[in-house]
């Protein structure tokens, strides 16, 4: 891979056509670890955010032993960077092939259950296995509602009076249980693990055991850009979830029993930004060699902002206008999918025009792992960026909330 200090030298070395991913390792290991060291529990990783190669060996690097996994793609993915590294399960739906591979070959004893087909589907590889019971913890998927970018709870939970039948019917069959819930991605409000907490709590006051563990499932917010003519919203800070999350756990009486999370989005988001070109400019609207099928996804939802940073192509000599004057573009992908249009016009200088780049920041979560190979657009090269995004010349503007006519 080759080296950079920053993206605006990666481009102008390369001139490349094609996006460009940035990779930043330290930014991905600082990250990892402040959470890691923040949060009074176990880490475990949720691969399905960003699940590269070089991104899982650098959270191995970092420290991170434990990985959120979600099917045998995960499995392999995680093995082949982290040998003895310690896999949960906690896709609460699993085709009974894949429970038995998972319990087989890669020795998974932790995974996630909301429903009681589920209890059966286990339980009938662990006895085809002749595995004890007592060496596995199933942790029973809560249903609850909180403010999220993306909301979690509409496809899997249980409703705590049914999360009690199944945890007893686990404990009966005697599995480990404990109790797990996922609040959303990219969380918009502190209150959101409190009530997700009490949620756990009415559920815990109704077993006749004690409960294994809990998972706090994933939610914590990462940093993006925001519309500079427009009040920032104000997002809590990681640090100031962590405060509320660790009063709130020691209230309802969580903080003594073992705690998993299962963060993504907080840990990768910084570590990657995008080199994109401008393959046309078309009056307000830029053509761009990627977009909502490739790594644009999150901006085609308009749930997230994207900061943009100019990258002038110093081969065009005469431009139109003045750097100075930031305006709105309308931004359109590489596909001929006319649905391949950014919800969100990026905010850059008049003067931008063909042949120009664009670094996209913040881009290292689910980017990569939502990218498709539609109409053989399948954006692959990488390159290692020294400095983070966030330092050097400031992005020109981000990704905007107001709508522009065509």
């Amino acid at each position: 891979m080759q080296r950079f200090d920053n993206a605006r030298e990666a481009a102008l070395a390369l001139r490349p056509d094609d996006p460009v991913y940035c990779f930043r390792p330290q930014v991905l290991k600082t990250d990892a670890r402040r959470f890691m060291e923040m949060f009074p529990g176990r880490t475990a990783y949720a691969v399905k955010t960003n699940g590269e190669p070089i991104v899982l060996k650098a959270l191995a690097e970092a420290g991170v032993t434990v990985f959120d996994v979600a099917s045998p793609g995960e499995f392999a993915a995680v093995r082949a960077v982290s040998p003895n590294a310690e896999m949960l399960y906690m896709h609460p739906v699993k085709a009974q092939s894949h429970i038995r591979l998972a319990l087989e070959e890669y020795g998974i004893r932790v995974v996630a259950i909301d429903h009681e087909d589920e209890i059966t589907k286990l339980t009938r590889v662990v006895r085809a296995l002749d595995i004890d019971p007592g060496a596995i913890t199933v942790f029973v998927r809560v249903q609850t509602k909180g403010h999220a970018a993306y909301e979690l709870s509409k496809k899997f939970g249980a409703g705590p009076a049914n999360a009690v039948e199944l945890a007893e019917r686990l404990n009966r069959t005697g599995y480990k249980v404990g109790l797990c819930f996922h609040v959303g991605s990219q969380i918009e409000d502190p209150d959101t693990y409190e009530r997700a907490l009490a949620s756990a709590d009415w559920v815990r006051n109704r077993l006749t055991f004690d409960l294994a563990g809990l998972d706090v499932g994933g939610g914590f917010p990462a940093e993006y850009g925001h519309d500079p003519n427009r009040k920032a919203v104000e997002m809590p800070s990681l640090g100031q979830i962590m405060s509320r999350l660790s009063g709130d756990l020691t209230e309802y009486g969580f903080a003594d029993m073992p705690l998993v999370a299962e963060p993504g989005r907080v840990i990768v988001a910084r570590c990657l930004s995008l080199i994109v070109r401008v393959l046309m400019r078309k009056g307000r609207r830029l053509y761009i060699n990627d977009g909502i099928w490739a790594s644009l996804s999150d901006s085609w939802t308009g749930k997230i902002t994207l900061p943009a940073r100019f990258i002038p192509d110093p081969a065009i000599r005469n431009r139109n206008g003045s750097e100075k004057n930031i305006v709105p573009f309308k931004v359109c992908g590489a596909t001929c999918d006319s649905v391949d249009i950014l919800s969100r016009p990026f905010w850059l200088p008049e003067t931008v025009d063909t042949g120009d780049w664009i670094e996209i920041g913040h881009i290292g979560a689910y980017s990569l792992s939502l990218r498709t190979r539609f109409n053989g657009f399948y954006p692959d090269t990488f390159v290692e960026i020294a400095t983070p995004f966030d330092e050097g010349d400031a992005p020109q503007g981000f990704a905007s909330l107001e709508t522009m006519a065509d």
